[in-house]
């Protein structure tokens, strides 16, 4: 029987071999259109058919900024506006279809209506009632049209009992703001009303968002002289 010619490996030497030569794993976040590396803060697309977003490197989410394009994807803006005292009747709200006092609406341009979400339990559940007082709202509040298709959102919550029903806060968001909020709300959800760290964690966003938003409709200008 002739030796062997070459030097011989064991199962286990050999396996260890490859795991050292494994390429390391990629670890934090990544772009998902070219793998560039993002950090924790990044920005999103929003894909017009799945309604899915996208995590994008800066480079990636500038393709998609052009509202007028047609494209299958489109970038989600970074603007925050407040409608403060927003006219929301009980009767609006219920013609909405949303059980809770919190929902965020937007114009999805697929199926060219404005459709409404509300958190609860198992994430964002769509109401499925005709929305006929939108038209009615945005009547009352044209600045309310400003929203962008598909990208941007109103995100409304309403008083509870005696706390001022005509009146909701209101703010337009970007839409990946209203998933967040509903990401985070889904671990809370306690109840048919969400229970009280819900009712926490929606008071703390709101806080977030005042912070970030500008008046959607701008003080009048005061004359010099007046008084």
């Amino acid at each position: 029987m002739s030796a062997p010619t070459g030097p011989s490996r064991s199962p286990a030497a050999t396996l260890l071999r490859l795991t050292r030569d494994r390429p390391a794993p990629v670890t934090g976040e990544r772009c998902d259109m070219c793998a560039a590396p993002v950090g924790e803060e990044h920005q999103h697309v929003v894909n017009l058919e799945s309604r899915g977003l996208m995590c994008c490197c800066r480079a990636c989410y500038l393709l998609f900024t052009e509202d007028g394009a047609r494209l299958r994807y489109r970038a989600v803006p970074e603007r925050y506006l407040s409608f403060d005292g927003l006219p929301l009747s009980a009767r609006t709200w219920d013609e909405f279809g949303i059980p809770v006092g919190l929902a965020f609406l937007f114009r999805n341009s697929a199926q060219e209506r404005t459709v409404a979400f509300y958190p609860g339990p198992a994430g964002a559940t769509e109401s499925e009632l005709p929305l006929d007082g939108w038209t009615t709202l945005v009547a009352a509040v044209p600045e309310l049209a400003v929203v962008r298709p598909d990208v941007e959102a109103l995100l409304v919550r309403r008083p509870g009992p005696g706390e001022g029903e005509e009146r909701a806060s209101c703010h337009l968001v970007p839409i990946d703001a209203c998933y967040e909020l509903v990401g985070r709300l889904r671990t809370l959800w306690r109840g048919f009303d969400g229970g009280q760290e819900a009712h926490a964690a929606i008071d703390a966003f709101f806080e977030r968002v005042g912070a970030r938003s500008r008046p959607a409709r701008p003080e009048p200008a005061v004359a010099e002289g007046s008084s």
